[in-house]
């Protein structure tokens, strides 16, 4: 647990813009074209052994029949999948940002300011007036009081799945 919550103050920004960039697909989505799809039909191969039943090819004929009902299934698992990773990580940095903000007095500020703004240690220093040490202190610090806090959530939502 204790590696996870590193992880998210070390990777909060790449996190923000990975939310940033799946709600702006979902926006402007527009998925596969129609062409994109005739041209995967076209090109694929069926594998294992092939039996020729008729003389004449009636690859296009399927094509038309089967690509637009191909290309709505694929345009839709692809768009819930956007959707089901964003409501999935934007659940992460929601529960992430309160822990945080939740943290007592100084030490939710100090982490605050160098999670969500990134603020350098030697700043941040400056700004509370300790040293480079106490600041070390404060993180260590507000990442044990961030693990007791994930593991209550972790038993809550346990004991909801199982109610």
């Amino acid at each position: 647990m204790r590696e996870k919550i590193e992880e998210y103050i070390k990777d909060y920004p790449k996190i923000k813009t990975e939310l940033k960039c799946l709600e702006n697909q979902i926006r402007n989505f527009h998925g596969i074209s129609e062409n994109e799809m005739i041209d995967s039909m076209c090109f694929s191969h069926p594998e294992g052994e092939r039996v020729q039943t008729s003389g004449v090819s009636d690859k296009t004929g399927k094509i038309a029949l089967v690509f637009r009902d191909r290309m709505e299934a694929i345009n839709r698992d692809w768009y819930e999948h956007l959707e089901k990773r964003y409501l999935a990580l934007s659940e992460e940095i929601r529960f992430f940002e309160s822990a945080v903000k939740s943290l007592p007095d100084r030490m939710g500020e100090i982490m605050q300011d160098m999670i969500f703004n990134q603020t350098s240690w030697d700043d941040l220093a400056e700004k509370y007036y300790v040293s480079r040490r106490t600041i070390g202190r404060y993180r260590q610090k507000a990442i044990e009081e961030l693990t007791v806090l994930y593991e209550k959530h972790e038993e809550e939502l346990v004991k909801y799945m199982l109610s």
